[in-house]
């Protein structure tokens, strides 16, 4: 008797054929997402540091949001200076009137930008829900077809007069290809979901700073451009004292 994928998919019925199905489209549904999310962050990677390079570089406002739109391909950067700029404009033209009366500008912005950075949270992680459940569902699933392709074996050996090993150990052992198949499809979601989740702090992290910078030229007026020199404390205090 040969032993294989074919040979167990010829013997098993429409349960197992159908548990083996669901694996098979998890499977593809979460190599698409990892592929997809992949791309996500190799491109934030990329592009982010040089789009806020340019932002700062900018001569004006206006023309910093322009060239942002054009070095951010991810769209979360843009959405963010394009948010707080709004606000700023909105806070300037209706501080006196209307729902936001009374409320400083500093608040205003942190507001619009904090909810801005939702939605930009809300982006990134798409995605990662289905991965963690494909990363606990699947083994119990191929597990599911494991126990369900071992009880249609012994069904299947039940009217026999005489079972020797050879007919039990064939059914059984291709049963639990099921539960390696589950496995298969647990385990790199399972690695992508954690790859992901790190990458993702960062990016906010990454994020979470250039709201503080932003809020800080919008309300104040100050720019922050890479490779400008914090001032040291204790020279201009030592100075000072001198």
């Amino acid at each position: 008797m040969e032993i294989g994928l074919l040979h167990f998919w010829a013997q098993s019925d429409w349960v197992t054929r159908a548990v083996a199905i669901v694996l098979v489209l998890l499977s593809v549904a979460s190599w698409y997402v990892i592929a997809v999310k992949a791309h996500a962050a190799w491109q934030a990677r990329r592009c982010h540091a040089r789009a806020l390079a340019a932002f700062w570089g900018a001569p004006s406002l206006a023309a910093a949001i322009e060239v942002l739109r054009s070095e951010d391909r991810t769209g979360i950067l843009a959405s963010l200076a394009i948010a707080g700029a709004n606000a700023a404009q909105l806070h300037h033209e209706h501080a006196d009137r209307g729902i936001g009366a009374g409320v400083s500008v500093s608040e205003f912005i942190t507001r619009s930008l904090r909810s801005q950075i939702v939605e930009a949270q809300a982006t990134i992680e798409s995605g990662l829900t289905f991965l963690a459940s494909v990363g606990s569902t699947a083994p119990f699933i191929g597990l599911f077809g494991t126990v369900w392709g071992i009880y249609h074996a012994l069904v299947g050996l039940s009217g026999a007069t005489q079972v020797v090993l050879d007919k039990v150990a064939g059914p059984v052992g291709e049963a639990l290809i099921m539960t390696a198949g589950g496995l298969f499809v647990a385990i790199p979601a399972v690695l992508a979901f954690n790859a992901f989740t790190r990458g993702n702090r960062l990016t906010l992290a990454r994020l979470d700073g250039y709201a503080h910078d932003l809020h800080a030229y919008l309300t104040t007026g100050l720019r922050g451009r890479p490779g400008d020199k914090l001032v040291d404390l204790r020279a201009l205090r030592a100075e000072r004292s001198a």
